[in-house]
């Protein structure tokens, strides 16, 4: 991994020091350092940072924690000069403020031409400006301009006697260092640091002691819940809203749930102040006013200025002017006071972020599992606009979501120092590693929550910031200390620990600097398996609107590497490659195997490495509407797999491919791939056989659906140790366990036992949500399928395919359904498939197969389940010619009377099933 730039910088400042002795006469404070530029130059053995540097805009910073620091490591200052001047800068002119005289007298021998000034102004002509953090004025502006133009500031200084002597004042905006350093992601707070004398690091160095909370924040939370006592996740038309990350030193949790996950929250940045909701239609909701107006006053300040509102937030606006604030409908501007946008747009994004860094205040409102579900292989860390917005501030929008509900506002006093927070539980966790701290309970509890947080922060994959690789380095030491539990169905993992451990295992082996290293503490013990050189795979890809996995046949073994050689075609347009056939995401309290075990790596050029910590069967991964016929991909190093492929592998082929040693089968036929542990291969002969069936079975699907025999893409099932939802579930790929792996490649269970559960799941993804009424049919219309295929393909009635099928079981179920008022509320699973069984058993399965097809020909569906039931009963009159409204009404579906008139010309159904029941 490439050097990183505080790197580089930190070396150059301390470039021939080898030790930096703090002077005990003079009480430093410990600096906060937030954003994304800003790095320690030195840490004390208590974690405090006593010397920074930051970058902001072109210029550049190194703060110092005392002033008197300025005079005593001068060789340290003459570094900071040179590097604060620039690459390349000619300018040699260093600015000082008078009370600073002696850094001038210091510099007298040196090579820079020094002026001793009153104050800065624009027109010193200086590259650097050296300040004490006491004497930059009330209202710094033009040091600040100076600073993002280019230029370089030494400034050095102690809060804590300061906020002594303003006790009710924020030190973080008030304190006048602050209105420099801190646009510049550096603070001066008002904590006591020890002094000790220093060895200096040969790069930055990391210590976990420095991950802490900047501030106590209670101060804020109770301005901004002043007369609120619970908080509104609701509003009329219904919503869900994301989870938020809180995760930069200076943000906080201001709303959570009851298990402590936040959907507002607040943060310091720069100058400024930015508040979040994690859905924008809650800052229009009229019982929040109160709560919104505290919020826009703890965002302005005291300027009273224009609170701008985006346009589109047309209801926040009237809100806000309503409540007497001085309000302007408009885009971005910089001379707003506080802005109110949304977080689906990043069109402004360095803007509004130098604007909150100067001082100004953002609202902003949105959710992120919308963004996340529609663009399923990218990064919302990284992709989505809110957050690229927000990482930066030290909040970020999750994919996962909080259902709407009234919350109790937090009581300050508790929420400020006991609140959940990654950097407080993360520091926490380390010490009871790596010092044998002992943790509380609740602490013990939020291990669970601490692991899947940290390993959506490092997906943020912001190597060149220190806060990142800060918070790396300490997931790595503990990593290296504890070992990651060596999961298995064997060995599950309950306890908090284990669960952060799995969490983040690979997520760090992803990011951190050295994985060569971390390996052996992740991977105990890697199985030695034969492996195949430069294996070249053909690949042809014709997909429709989907993307699609390409088998290669070839499989990694945990932690192993190698390179693929890619055609350059692949290149120009999203193909992935995709290590590992299990993508289902784990959330359950007991895990047989890490929660995430697949890896995505976008083919960005010719030559690609690539690895999976717990390996994988190698795929490429084709893009939607793309053609490739007999393209090249050649594989440099991998293991080969049992994979047949109908049509390509021979009798003579599989004898000898069956027992390869990958862990991992696939068995891909006309239209579906079935993945299984190899165990249940090995043995198989005649696959010709599983073959027919699985190809009739497909064609079946594909018959009821009214759709052509070739599916567009091939459907896959895998079968796992554990699985996200259910005994199974739809998606591509359909999800089972391990057990089902039997009865999907043997020819005599499916004929004997049947195939009910994953012919069920295929169902699921046959459904269309035109002929869909959920929450009712979810689980009912996809067994439709399972019905057909079993009764035509595998030969087993529907009384035998599921016991729930049996006929007095089916007539007892209408029975109690009609007496119990034919409420649509009772209609669902077992009840709903009865409806359809009626219509199956007077019309059968083509009425069916031409309802379907009749939809494929229409456009402009209704949304709503009642317009969506009266053109089902219509559709399916018109198909079989007689009206079925009676029927249906029989049901309990609300058919309207203009639906009856439309089939008033058709003989009715009067001797239908429901009859018998009155």
């Amino acid at each position: 991994m490439a050097i990183q730039p505080y790197h580089e910088a930190y070396m150059f400042l301390m470039k021939g020091l080898k030790e930096l002795d703090f002077p005990g006469e003079a009480v430093p404070c410990d600096l906060v350092l937030t954003g994304d530029r800003a790095f320690p130059l030195a840490i004390n053995s208590q974690g405090q940072v006593l010397m920074a540097a930051s970058l902001y805009g072109l210029g550049r910073i190194v703060v110092l924690s005392h002033e008197c620091y300025l005079a005593t490591f001068p060789a340290l200052v003459e570094n900071a000069l040179t590097w604060l001047m620039g690459d390349g800068s000619d300018n040699m002119s260093v600015g000082v403020h008078k009370h600073l005289h002696v850094v001038s007298d210091n510099l007298t021998k040196s090579s820079f031409q020094t002026k001793v000034v009153e104050t800065f102004s624009n027109n010193l002509g200086v590259g650097v400006y050296v300040t004490d953090a006491y004497s930059v004025g009330e209202d710094p502006k033009d040091l600040v301009a100076f600073l993002k133009a280019g230029g370089g500031v030494l400034i050095g200084g102690q809060a804590w006697n300061w906020a002594a002597h303003h006790p009710k004042e924020s030190t973080h905006l008030k304190f006048p260092g602050n209105k420099v350093s801190g646009v510049a992601g550096i603070y001066f707070s008002d904590n006591y640091g020890k002094v000790e004398n220093l060895p200096v690091s040969p790069q930055v160095p990391f210590y976990w002691m420095t991950l802490k909370v900047g501030k106590d924040f209670q101060d804020d939370l109770e301005f901004l819940l002043k007369g609120i006592s619970e908080l509104n996740l609701q509003s009329e038309s219904g919503l869900v809203a994301s989870e938020i990350l809180v995760h930069g030193p200076l943000a906080f949790p201001i709303g959570t749930t009851e298990d402590g996950r936040a959907f507002l929250a607040g943060a310091y940045y720069g100058k400024g102040r930015v508040v979040l909701i994690s859905h924008e239609a809650l800052l229009s909701v009229e019982t929040m006013a109160p709560f919104w107006n505290n919020v826009i006053r703890w965002l302005d300040e005291g300027r009273t200025g224009v609170v701008g509102v985006v346009p589109k937030l047309s209801n926040t606006f009237n809100l806000i002017k309503d409540s007497g604030f001085n309000c302007a409908k408009t885009k971005f501007r910089k001379d707003l006071s506080v802005f109110v946008c949304t977080a689906y747009s990043d069109e402004h994004m360095k803007e509004i972020q130098d604007f909150v860094a100067e001082g100004g205040g953002l609202l902003i409102g949105g959710h992120a599992w919308h963004w996340a579900q529609t663009h399923s292989e990218q990064n919302p860390m990284t992709g989505f606009s809110g957050n690229k917005i927000l990482n930066k501030m030290g909040l970020s929008l999750l994919e996962t979501t909080i259902v709407e509900g009234f919350f109790k506002a937090p009581v300050t006093s508790q929420a400020s120092k006991n609140s959940y927070h990654l950097y407080r539980l993360l520091r926490r966790t380390a010490s009871h590693v790596i010092e044998g701290k002992r943790l509380t309970k609740s602490e013990e509890e939020g291990l669970k929550k601490l692991g899947s947080d940290c390993a959506n922060y490092l997906q943020m994959k912001a190597n060149d910031w220190y806060s990142y690789g800060l918070v790396v380095s300490t997931l790595t030491d503990i990593l290296k200390k504890l070992g990651m539990p060596q999961v298995n169905e064997k060995n599950p993992v309950k306890n908090p620990m284990d669960h952060l451990l799995l969490s983040v295992g690979t997520e760090v082996l992803n990011v951190c600097p050295d994985p060569v290293a971390l390996l052996p503490y992740l991977i105990k013990d890697k199985p030695l398996s034969p492996v195949v050189c430069n294996r070249k795979i053909r690949i042809n890809a014709n997909t429709a609107a989907k993307r699609e996995w390409i088998s290669t046949g070839l499989y990694l073994s945990p932690g192993m590497k190698t390179y693929m050689i890619i055609p350059a075609e692949f290149t120009k347009k999203v193909w992935k490659i995709q290590i590992g056939c299990q993508t289902d995401f784990l959330k359950a309290d007991e895990l047989k195997r890490a929660p995430r075990v697949h890896k995505i790596f976008p083919i960005t050029s010719k030559r690609m490495q690539v690895w999976n910590l717990w390996g994988g069967l190698i795929y490429l991964v084709a893009p939607p509407n793309t053609q490739v016929k007999g393209v090249e991909v050649i594989v440099e190093k991998a293991v080969s797999a049992p994979y047949y492929k109908s049509g390509e592998t021979t009798a003579g082929d599989w004898c000898s491919l069956r027992t390869a040693p990958a862990p991992w089968a696939e068995l891909e036929f006309e239209n579906i791939i079935i993945t299984v542990p190899s165990e249940f291969v090995r043995g198989l002969n005649h696959l010709h056989e599983l073959a027919a069936l699985w190809d009739a079975i497909m064609r079946h699907i594909a018959d009821l659906a009214a759709i052509a025999h070739k599916f567009p893409r091939k459907e896959r099932i895998v079968t796992d140790v554990q699985i996200s939802a259910g005994t199974m579930h739809a998606g591509y790929p359909v999800m089972g366990h391990t057990p089902t792996a039997a009865e999907l490649v043997s020819v005599d269970i499916a004929k004997s036992k049947g195939l009910w559960g994953p012919i069920h799941e295929l169902g699921h993804n046959q459904q269309r949500s035109c002929w869909e009424f959920p929450p009712h049919t979810t689980e009912c219309t996809c067994n439709l399928w399972s019905v057909y295929v079993h009764e035509e393909v595998l030969g087993i009635k529907r009384a035998k395919a599921h016991q729930d099928l049996i006929l007095t079981t089916r007539n007892q179920r209408a029975k109690e359904y009609v007496n119990g008022g034919r409420n649509l509320s009772s209609w669902h699973v077992w009840v709903a498939l009865e409806t359809y069984m009626q219509l199956q058993e007077k019309f059968g399965w083509d009425a069916f197969k031409k309802v379907f097809a009749a939809y494929h020909k229409m456009s402009n569906f209704p949304s709503e389940n009642k317009e969506k039931m009266n053109l089902y009963a219509e559709t399916f009159s018109q198909t079989v010619g007689m009206n079925l409204c009676t029927f249906f009404k029989s049901w309990g579906w609300p058919i309207d009377a203009s639906t009856e008139e439309k089939l008033s010309n058709l003989p009715p159904w009067t001797d239908h099933p429901m009859v018998q029941y009155g």
